[in-house]
């Protein structure tokens, strides 16, 4: 990855599991836009909305379907619920296409940023899960935003983001492309 000046992105830094939060608040470069308790908000709403509750036990004041009370951990649904809250549509990636088929040149007013999940191991490896993080396209530049990264981490070209995208296909990690809704 290429060094360019990064002090005008703005990136935060992996706490807990709110990976999600970090790569959402990366993804619109603004700090708090999204909140803990945004999240969980909308975690709780997406369950009380869902036709097929399943009963209540113990351990459900715990671990939420959506998402874990305590350390985070959101799932797919609070992405899209969250993206679409602030006017913006989720694509999945078909991992057959490659990222070659992702069209990273074109208008940034359509094609706002990617998501990326891909597996985590954390803690020696005695926990495996699944991690959130942000591409985004900033005055022309390619950068991940990954919160586990102590900065934003300039990409050279768009060939270079193909080649991260591809590695992320063939490491099982899933990619969604989130677009400008056009009215």
């Amino acid at each position: 990855m290429a060094a360019e000046d990064t002090t005008l992105v703005y990136h935060e830094r992996q706490r807990l599991q709110y990976c999600l939060l970090h790569a959402l608040n990366n993804l619109f470069q603004e700090k708090d836009l999204f909140t803990r308790a945004k999240l969980n908000a909308i975690a709780e709403k997406l369950s009380l909305d869902d036709p097929n509750k399943e009963t209540w036990t113990p351990l459900s004041a715990l671990f939420k379907p959506h998402h874990n009370v305590i350390t985070g951990n959101y799932d797919i649904n609070v992405l899209i619920a969250a993206l679409e809250g602030k006017g913006k549509s989720v694509i999945w990636h078909d991992r057959r296409n490659g990222a070659s088929s992702i069209d990273l040149d074109g208008a940034e007013d359509s094609l706002m940023g990617i998501m990326l999940n891909v597996s985590a191991r954390r803690f020696g490896g005695i926990w495996n899960g699944r991690h959130w993080f942000t591409l985004r396209r900033i005055c022309g530049v390619w950068y991940n935003l990954d919160s586990d990264l102590k900065s934003p981490q300039s990409f050279k070209d768009v060939e270079e983001v193909k080649t991260f995208l591809d590695c992320i296909i063939d490491g099982a990690g899933e990619i969604f492309l989130v677009m400008n809704c056009k009215e």
